[in-house]
């Protein structure tokens, strides 16, 4: 039965491989690093300890935050395009998962990383431009009416695995959709500010805690 649905133990073995792959480079916590090289101090100890680039961003540096966006985003693009490229986009899914998963439970911070939305939109970059244009679409359009960057992220993120279901890809849309679920369980502080209302609003600042 494995072998008439395609799930022989070398394609297991290869798909574990591209997982492992895709985990390892997205485990490199680029946040700590840009920190360190911009000498900002330990990123841990700043804002919400988180290790993505909104958090970078409060330690006032622009420069640096960028260029956590950038890296968390290429760490999610270059394993799937790899897989791509080498494999087939069976591979390229699970090396995007892994990518995923390895921001958010990175091996190397006792697997305590960040919110995985940047990486998450890395990977929807190598595995479809329309998939990304989906993404920027619907986050742009909330982002801009609501002012809320997390409940753009989460509807946008809900909108992409309903966009692969409604092109027929159920395979990338079931990968999609775990993924989106996932980037929902590390907001649920946002959440839950979102429903008591205390969320902070794009370009306003923080209330003192």
């Amino acid at each position: 039965m494995d072998s008439v649905l395609g799930m022989t133990p070398q394609w297991l073995g290869l798909l574990s491989l591209w997982f492992g792959l895709g985990y390892l480079c997205g485990s490199v916590p680029f946040g700590i690093v840009m920190a360190r090289v911009f000498g900002l101090g330990n990123l841990r100890e700043i804002g919400s300890g988180n290790i993505g680039a909104t958090n970078v961003l409060r330690t006032g540096s622009k420069p640096a935050a960028a260029a956590t966006l950038l890296m968390d985003a290429l760490k999610g693009t270059l394993p799937v395009v790899a897989a791509v490229q080498l494999a087939d986009v069976n591979m390229a899914i699970a090396a995007g998962f892994g990518a995923f998963i390895g921001h958010i439970l990175p091996i190397w911070l006792k697997f305590r990383g960040g919110k995985g939305v940047a990486t998450y939109v890395g990977v929807l970059l190598g595995l479809g431009w329309p998939l990304l244009v989906v993404f920027a679409f619907v986050w742009l359009t909330l982002a801009a009416v609501l002012r809320y960057s997390s409940l753009a992220a989460l509807v946008a993120s809900l909108a992409v695995p309903a966009y692969a279901f409604y092109a027929g890809d159920m395979k990338l849309a079931a990968a999609l959709l775990a993924m989106t679920m996932i980037v929902y369980l590390t907001h649920r502080e946002n959440i839950a500010r979102l429903v008591k209302g205390e969320e902070t609003r794009i370009g306003s600042k923080p209330k003192p805690s």
